[in-house]
């Protein structure tokens, strides 16, 4: 009999995942993990720790498996928060989820279930896994879930070989729907619970709070853009070659104060990010505003009125050398070569047609259509059909 040391997090997904590998004749083991808390900017009703432990104790007591709570916030707070408070002060937007994936779930704890000698590590992530023979090599594909409404492999677009080869995702064949069902049918208590949101097993934090605690507030200027500002109207110039195309749609635009007028104030330019429209608290315009933009630096926000403001959107992004990560290291792309692939830079994005360029200092990832608020620090993935090939961060 394999074990598997399930990631029990209190919530439905993972409890029908422990539920179908005991059905399948593995041995399971349920983890929860304790993650960093603090009481102090989490929406506590909305997520507290000690009701989902609880909730996945109940579970694993009606499964029959055993079941205990591992505490990781140290290592979670020096990996993600720590990191977050980093990306945000440079004026990025970071996806502590994927991160979460990378460094928590499939390394520490994954080193934890190995210790316990486990030969798997499940999850109630809705995707799925293939394996193929390469030569000599075994290779792991990362797939789409079969619930196009709920697929999470995006989440997981940092994963190695070596992470892959020891994962399972017991889900991913089922849809949410299927997922419940399931639960219900074996009086699971988390059969009706809601999805959990917000940080991985955290729940809903108050950004501003949160962020407060590292980035003190500090006044600065909205500064509203016109959609007709001659910034917009650069001339293109002549290509010798493609890279040379691509280095030059990938640039954003870079604006001054004085290129628009001042429409408000805001606490601080870190606690904004690109395509946001709440927290502006600007009245006055037809349409609302969005950033656009922001110098924290300087800290100034610069906003555009409606979502079709030309400030928001880009073909062309690029992905610095070493923040390039392939799942399918086999397919990775040598210096000159390209790809044609499906693209997302967001979890709940379509996926659009887009080709990679590999240029000696990174990769260009051009998009067919425009896409809007691609924002530093955030995660491209791409794949083909649906399998996830490959990640990196928007630099």
């Amino acid at each position: 009999m394999k074990r598997v040391i399930v990631g029990l997090s209190g919530g439905v997904d993972s409890s029908v995942a422990a539920y179908l590998l005991k059905q399948q004749g593995y041995e399971v083991i349920g983890l929860f993990m304790k993650n960093w808390h603090d009481d102090s900017v989490t929406i506590s009703k909305e997520c507290p720790w000690l009701e989902d432990s609880n909730d996945a104790m109940l579970v694993a007591e009606k499964l029959g498996i055993p079941f205990q709570v591992v505490d990781l916030s140290e290592q979670y707070k020096e990996r993600i928060v720590d990191y977050m408070f980093r990306e945000y002060k440079m004026g990025r937007t970071p996806n502590p989820d994927v991160l979460c994936n990378r460094e928590i779930k499939f390394d520490v704890f994954m080193d934890i279930a190995l210790d316990l000698k486990a030969d798997y590590v499940a999850t109630g992530h809705y995707c799925r896994k293939s394996e193929q023979e390469i030569g000599a090599e075994r290779v792991y594909s990362l797939l789409a879930g079969k619930d196009d409404n709920k697929d999470q492999s995006y989440f997981l677009c940092q994963l190695s070989q070596q992470q892959l080869a020891k994962a399972l995702f017991p889900i991913g064949e089922l849809k949410k729907s299927e997922v419940r069902e399931i639960a219900a049918q074996q009086g699971l208590v988390t059969a009706d619970k809601k999805d959990s949101q917000g940080l991985c097993f955290i729940g809903k934090v108050r950004l501003p709070e949160f962020l407060q605690q590292q980035l003190k507030p500090k006044e600065g200027l909205i500064v509203q853009i016109p959609n007709d500002s001659t910034i917009y109207d650069t001339e293109t110039p002549e290509f010798s070659n493609q890279e040379e195309a691509l280095k030059f749609n990938s640039q954003k635009f870079h604006y001054s104060p004085e290129d628009g007028k001042a429409v408000g104030k805001h606490q601080g330019a870190h606690y904004f990010t690109k395509g946001q429209r709440k927290g502006l608290a600007v009245g006055g315009t037809v349409e609302p505003l969005f950033v656009i933009d922001t110098d924290v630096e300087r800290n100034v926000i610069y906003a555009g009125e409606g979502k079709h403001h030309r400030g928001l959107y880009r073909n062309v992004l690029f992905v610095k050398a070493d923040e390039i990560h392939w799942i399918r290291e086999d397919l990775a792309l040598e210096i000159g070569e390209e790809m044609e692939v499906m693209a997302r830079i967001r979890y709940r994005q379509a996926l659009k047609k887009a080709s990679l360029y590999r240029a000696a200092d990174g990769m260009y990832v051009s998009f067919n259509e425009p896409q809007s608020a691609i924002t530093e620090g955030q995660f491209v993935a791409w794949y083909q059909d649906d399998e996830l090939l490959g990640s990196g961060v928007i630099s």
